[in-house]
């Protein structure tokens, strides 16, 4: 079966650190939504994508652990690999690494459903995304 992972390097802002210079806790999941957009953009499965073909995919399950911190004025790599599953979902792991050492500074998971337009449970893969899974091959 084929890994989909992109990857994208970080720019730390002054606005994301506390008084200690460290990134704020609150900042990873912002970190990982740029990671899945720009998994998105590479691979064509986009919130705009899913939307355009009458879906939303909310986040259910967002998990985070921290091995060492980020400060300010690091740059370092956000990894993002796709998991495949049989289910209605999009399952994700992440990496975050120095982008001086390659060493991890926290890894994480999360896991997207589908609902749809009247904001409705999907149990079955949307056909868009079962063209998907067949198209990069991680059926």
């Amino acid at each position: 079966m084929k890994i989909l992972t992109a990857r994208k390097k970080l720019n730390i802002r002054f606005s994301e650190v506390d008084s200690m210079n460290i990134v704020w806790h609150g900042s990873y999941p912002l970190y990982f939504e740029d990671a899945r957009e720009q998994f998105g953009a590479e691979y064509g499965l986009g919130y705009m994508t899913i939307f355009g073909n009458g879906y939303y995919a909310p986040l259910v399950e967002l998990s985070f652990k921290y091995k060492k911190p980020i400060v300010y004025e690091m740059q370092p790599i956000i990894e993002i690999t796709y998991i495949p599953t049989e289910s209605a979902k999009i399952v994700f792991e992440y990496k975050i690494l120095d982008d001086k050492d390659g060493s991890v500074i926290a890894t994480g998971k999360s896991v997207q459903v589908f609902m749809d337009s009247n904001y409705e449970l999907v149990w079955d893969n949307p056909r868009f995304y079962q063209e998907w899974k067949l198209k990069w091959g991680v059926l």
